[in-house]
């Protein structure tokens, strides 16, 4: 091609393909790109072995509970439509609202002793160190270590006596040895001092990666600003990491709804049901008693309680966004 030709040719057009080659479109490019007819199953063929899992041992057993619970079940006789009997009865049962208020008393507190003492952890081994890793994983390790054996060592540190672990911790200070989960008044909160322990390090991971996604800018303009560290934390930190706390609050406040070994391990409800909670009178019930579908009245309302908190945290997060 000449340079009058290639001036003469039309900005923006491409040369005609020689004869016998075809020329590439563009569709023909995208059209490699596109999966194949009949392909869309392949992640639902990976996902079903968990969902088979999920609907045979959660799914199946929830309707199965919501269907006893608005029936008097009698094993091998068959059961008895009552309708709405088994909620109107455990409603008015003394031992369901002491159950409910010490739920709500522990959940509370096991929320917000976790929620501050991992925000307190995640400030401290914030960090790329190799000596901040290790103690990450050592304070991380109450997490995965079976609730069962944290229920034994810490039963153990409890003993009522002034030779148990925390009793002579007491008497360094000059306090008299406490009964802890032996006594009602303080057996509540030394469950709750149990969770917190088992609970804080989940939320320190949570708000690390949170403090990971803070831009560092805004602190490099606090100091120059002369911010002092409070003022970071109020005015930088905590609005950073306003979607880790709604976050954090839902699942804590659910695993504080949901406290059941550690109760059952520690006290049993006791003493003189102090630390009756709704899992374990429903165990009770259910279990120990034989009273399925008022178990199941129960374990119903314990759900829907969770549902409504958790949708009401997430309207209010959403109100803040917008």
């Amino acid at each position: 091609m000449s340079v009058r030709e290639a001036e003469a040719r039309p900005a923006g057009r491409e040369p005609q393909a020689a004869a016998g080659v075809p020329r590439r479109t563009p569709s023909r490019r995208l059209g490699r790109n596109r999966r194949s007819p009949g392909s869309w199953w392949v992640p639902w063929l990976f996902l079903a072995p968990a969902l088979i899992l999920f609907l045979y041992f959660k799914f199946i057993p929830m309707a199965q509970a919501i269907s006893m619970s608005v029936q008097e079940v009698r094993p091998y006789l068959g059961n008895l439509w009552v309708g709405s009997a088994n909620y109107s009865g455990i409603l008015s049962s003394e031992g369901f609202r002491s159950a409910t208020w010490n739920t709500i008393v522990l959940a509370v507190g096991q929320t917000a002793g976790s929620l501050i003492l991992g925000f307190v952890l995640a400030l401290l081994v914030e960090g790329q160190t190799r000596k901040l890793t290790f103690i990450r994983s050592a304070a991380f390790l109450p997490v995965v270590v079976p609730i069962a054996v944290v229920a034994e060592l810490w039963r153990i540190m409890y003993h009522p006596t002034g030779d148990g672990l925390l009793n002579q911790i007491l008497g360094l200070v000059g306090l008299g040895p406490s009964g802890f989960i032996n006594d009602p008044d303080t057996s509540l909160a030394s469950i709750a001092v149990t969770g917190i322990w088992r609970g804080a390090p989940y939320d320190m991971m949570i708000f690390l990666a949170g403090l990971a996604g803070i831009d560092r800018g805004l602190y490099e303009a606090a100091v120059v600003d002369g911010a002092s560290t409070r003022q970071r934390i109020l005015h930088v930190t905590l609005p950073g990491l306003r979607p880790v706390f709604a976050i954090l609050f839902v699942l804590a406040a659910v695993r504080g709804f949901r406290a059941f070994t550690e109760v059952f391990l520690l006290t049993n409800g006791g003493p003189n049901g102090s630390t009756e909670v709704l899992m374990t009178l429903i165990y009770k019930l259910g279990f120990e008693q034989n009273r399925l579908g008022i178990a199941s009245a129960g374990a119903v309302l314990l759900f829907l309680a969770t549902l409504v908190l958790t949708v009401c945290v997430q309207l209010l997060r959403r109100k803040k966004i917008a």
